[in-house]
């Protein structure tokens, strides 16, 4: 199943990078620019036709797809005679930069209406559900650690050793998964939140527990231990990571020591647009986050070749993320997975629109150059300089290709040698 979630994760991705290429190409001729080929794949031609200027077809390596458009820029000479006016330079500006931005845009559309699809169809954790019924057990953890301590290799805070740490108050007093909380010393109590407040707040009490198991109510009294836990306000602060984590965060609070049964729900069609675009934000948000960091990344992912365990916030590959939404696919995680893909999208569309040459947002940001240095020159009475030299940034661009190519084979060798895994 893992090998079939890979291929299917992967067919995904070329799915999106070959629509990438088709928002290219459909924004290119409805402004009547000339649009000669449209492939998926590269290297050796295994099919293709020709309908009317456009030659579309299928190429023998997978890995992507090309379009090409007549007179990219002005260097270029693909443009036959009779088609000088049709070359994508001498289009207006804003003609030019809707073409070049229509495939980050394609992946922003894609990875909207993936997640508008999950949240309209799936079944997924309701946040508003945890807090306005009765609280089901998922865990019940074996021990409590009395110290909180973070982990700086696995980026998670640290578990209790069974056997070291005392055993939890939960497992004292015989709790099980799947039964439900409804009453703490005799007071009904309904929502995570509010369980979690009484709890806290009775460290070193003997507290009464009420709940129900297989259609009976029980009631078992048990002594909460203090232990070192992260403040609730800080756990609510989305600007924090446990990493982040100091002294001041922490506090002294009673643990029973189990965790809650997410309830689940469906949005719906219409909800789903809310979610979907809430959702949208949360992960714009991350991938900034995440891009601002790739330069502190590299080192560890080269550590991460020399055998030394692989931190979990390295980036990874088209090879890591397919090997991810394999083992998600595998686990039947399919909303997950989705939102793998979704978030794949996202990443790609922003990274595309970096003002780099070969990206798209390279040739963007020269288009505005040439139209912003005309409109000086205009202003100060100087003749148009025209159009930017594309050969004299070769240099600039093998660069930038070089710096990429290097970081993507740094990184499909380390999701190759040394894999993230999930599970």
């Amino acid at each position: 199943m893992e090998i079939i979630g890979i291929v299917v994760f992967a067919l995904g991705i070329l799915i999106s990078v070959c629509l990438h290429e088709a928002g290219h190409m459909a924004t290119a001729k409805a402004f009547g620019m000339k649009v000669t080929r449209y492939f998926v794949g590269f290297g050796p031609t295994l099919w293709s036709f020709r309908k009317g200027e456009t030659e579309y077809g299928v190429k023998g390596i997978p890995l992507g797809g090309f379009v090409k458009i007549v007179g990219m820029t002005p260097q270029d000479d693909d443009v036959e005679p009779g088609d000088e006016r049709r070359a994508m330079w001498r289009y207006p500006v804003w003609k030019r930069t809707i073409v070049m931005s229509a495939g980050s845009v394609t992946h922003f559309v894609l990875g909207v209406v993936i997640l508008w699809g999950l949240f309209a169809f799936a079944s997924l954790p309701d946040p508003n559900k945890l807090q306005s019924t009765p609280v089901t057990i998922d865990t019940v953890a074996d021990c409590v650690a009395a110290k909180w301590e973070f982990d700086p290799v696995k980026k998670v805070p640290k578990e209790c050793v069974e056997g070291s740490a005392p055993p939890s108050a939960a497992k004292q007093m015989g709790l099980l998964p799947g039964d439900v909380v409804t009453a703490i010393n005799g007071q009904p109590v309904v929502g995570w939140d509010a369980l979690t407040e009484k709890i806290r707040s009775a460290g070193g009490q003997s507290i009464a527990v009420t709940y129900l198991r297989g259609g009976e109510t029980f009631e078992r009294t048990v002594s909460l231990p203090f232990a070192q836990r992260i403040k609730q306000e800080v756990l609510k602060d989305p600007t924090k990571t446990a990493e982040d984590v100091t002294e001041a965060d922490l506090e002294n609070v009673g643990v029973l020591g189990i965790t809650p049964v997410f309830p689940k729900s469906v949005a719906g069609p219409v909800a789903a647009f809310g979610r979907a675009g809430n959702q949208t934000v949360l992960m714009f948000e991350g991938t900034f986050a995440a891009m601002k960091k790739f330069p502190e990344k590299v080192p560890k992912l080269w550590t991460a070749l020399t055998g030394e365990q692989r931190d979990p916030e390295t980036p990874i590959s088209v090879v890591g993320a397919s090997r991810i939404g394999g083992e998600l696919f595998e686990k039947g995680e399919l909303p997950t997975f989705l939102l793998l893909l979704a978030g794949l999208n996202f990443f790609v569309g922003i990274f595309n629109l970096l003002p780099l040459l070969p990206l798209d947002g390279g040739h963007i940001a020269i288009a505005w150059y040439e139209r912003a240095r005309s409109w000086i020159y205009a202003r100060l009475g100087k003749p148009d300089p025209g159009r930017v030299d594309y050969l004299k940034l070769m240099p600039v661009t093998y660069a930038v290709i070089l710096i990429f190519g290097g970081f993507t084979l740094l990184t499909v060798a380390a999701d190759i040698v040394n894999p993230i895994t999930l599970f």
